[in-house]
């Protein structure tokens, strides 16, 4: 099993990488652009090419509730092509990641990587396979980290010959804060909304099984990758004779607990469930693996520790491959750590998304002339966040000039009536999608055979709708899948009517 298909079977039940061409990091700020293409992209900007009603009738057609609001622009010049209530403040969702891509880019650095580190505390050392004092798993903010990995770190100990300790196991990851979840208002058992620190594990997921026999399941926790399936003793479930909730979450004692309706368990079955407790997980995995080696280690202890001997080491690859990925699964939790991790290189002491993005708003604001960005996180899965169209579309332009962000961004395939792919399409998209309940999201660029590219961004947004359906635990309210089904083909529509317009 490839990594990529780790993250792709890790991010099922949630919402190909191109290469840049150009260097990964601008020596200096985008040039700001002229006052015509200012002008452009301001509300009072020059004729549009169509008349209003031609594109009211698209979005008619698209059967929508709710708001719509689109713009399309020449992605050289910035000249407004087509545009619909383009100054109207609405939910990114996960477009954000796109802001979030270059503000960790150019703040970090594209060789930066996040390093997990096993070192001996203090005045440790090893005689005869004994530690003489503390053992330390330190965190850098990983959000790629992933079993297979730490594995490798304990074998890299039992290979030094180190079989027990005599201090205490820590855990230190206070490289980012900790924050329990990225947005409270989700449903509990959403895997896409784990809680975040400075030391993640399988994108802070628990994989939860179940086995039905004889009308009995036996349930179980474990931390499985590509080799290794440890089991996890610091998260729990229980079944429970009800029939809704389907889950609950408790944390008591260090502990995390969850309960399943008895009901819902009626044919086996697996799924991952978001880790609220990202240290305590990982810790207890590392110990597990290397008990399996023959090292015992105590209970991990949290605990912020002075750096101490190197013993052995994970670096994650290098930011663009990491950003990369993050664009083509939209992982929530790297959108985060990145974020978090470029407001503190920036020497922001942070102890939350929202000031943090906060920062990241400014930051692009100012660097990209994008003003009036309300991100409340560096995902979008936060329904507060707030940008507009026009400000989405100046970015794209600016960001398009230092000739990185089309290369990070994934190809978006044109489809045809059946929803197949169609790979000789005469417009090619490279875009972020963005999926909320009853918020429907594109961003990015298309450039029609033979023809001048183009920046874009469409959001569909009905906040009653989705409003309606808050405290809703099944993860798909009703309705949900069709409208965003119809929100797609309108952002379809709308690109080849552009490409027509601009070709």
């Amino acid at each position: 099993m490839s990594r990529r298909s780790v993250l792709a079977g890790l991010l099922a039940g949630a919402a190909t990488p191109v290469l840049a061409t150009a260097p990964l990091r601008s020596p200096r700020p985008p040039a700001r652009p002229a006052a015509a293409q200012i002008a452009a992209l301001a509300p009072e900007a020059a004729p549009r090419s169509l008349p209003t009603g031609a594109l009211s009738a698209v979005l008619e057609r698209a059967g929508l509730t709710g708001d719509t609001t689109v713009i399309a622009v020449d992605a050289e010049t910035g000249a407004v092509i087509e545009e619909h209530r383009a100054d109207l403040r609405v939910p990114p969702a996960s477009t954000a990641k796109a802001l979030t891509t270059m503000y960790a880019l150019q703040t970090l650095g594209s060789e930066y990587r996040f390093i997990t580190r096993v070192e001996t505390g203090a005045g440790a050392r090893i005689e005869n396979g004994t530690l003489r004092g503390d053992l330390v798993l330190r965190g850098g903010g990983d959000p790629t980290l992933q079993t297979d990995h730490l594995a490798r770190l304990a074998a890299e100990l039992v290979e030094r010959g180190l079989r027990r300790i005599e201090g205490r196991f820590i855990v230190d990851d206070r490289a980012l804060p900790g924050i329990e979840q990225i947005d409270p208002e989700q449903p509990v058992a959403a895997g896409y909304n784990p809680g975040i620190g400075g030391l993640n594990l399988n994108f802070n997921r628990v994989y939860f099984g179940w086995e039905v026999a004889n009308g009995r399941a036996q349930l179980s926790m474990d931390a499985r990758s590509d080799r290794e399936v440890p089991p996890v003793s610091v998260i729990g479930i229980e079944a429970v004779a009800r029939n809704l909730p389907v889950y609950t979450y408790a944390s008591r004692g260090g502990r995390e607990r969850w309960t399943v309706a008895a009901s819902a368990l009626n044919q086996s079955g697996s799924r991952w469930l978001p880790v609220r407790r990202p240290a305590a997980y990982a810790g207890d995995v590392f110990r597990m693996l290397l008990a399996a080696r023959g090292c015992q280690l105590p209970e991990p202890r949290p605990q912020s520790v002075p750096p101490g001997q190197i013993l052995a080491e994970h670096r994650s690859e290098t930011l663009p491959g990491v950003l990369r990925d993050m664009l083509r699964y939209s992982t929530n939790i790297t959108a985060e750590c990145v974020g978090l991790a470029a407001t503190l290189r920036q020497g922001r002491s942070v102890q939350g998304l929202a000031p943090s993005a906060a920062r990241l708003n400014a930051w692009v604001g100012e660097r990209y002339g994008a003003p009036g960005l309300a991100l409340q996180d560096h995902s979008g899965l936060a329904e507060a966040s707030r940008v507009s169209v026009r400000s989405m579309a100046a970015y794209l332009v600016a960001a398009r000039r230092e000739g990185i962000l089309p290369g990070l961004l994934r190809d978006h395939p044109m489809r045809d009536s059946n929803g197949r792919p169609q790979t000789n399409h005469p417009v090619e998209v490279r875009a972020k999608t963005g999926t909320l309940d009853f918020v429907s999201a594109l961003a990015g660029y298309a450039e029609p055979r033979g023809g001048r590219p183009i920046a874009f961004a469409i959001v569909s947004a009905d906040l009653p709708r989705r409003e309606a359906t808050r405290g809703d635990e099944s993860e798909r309210p009703a309705g949900a899948r069709a409208w965003t089904g119809r929100a797609r083909t309108l952002q379809q529509d709308l690109i080849e009517r552009w490409a027509g317009l601009h070709g």
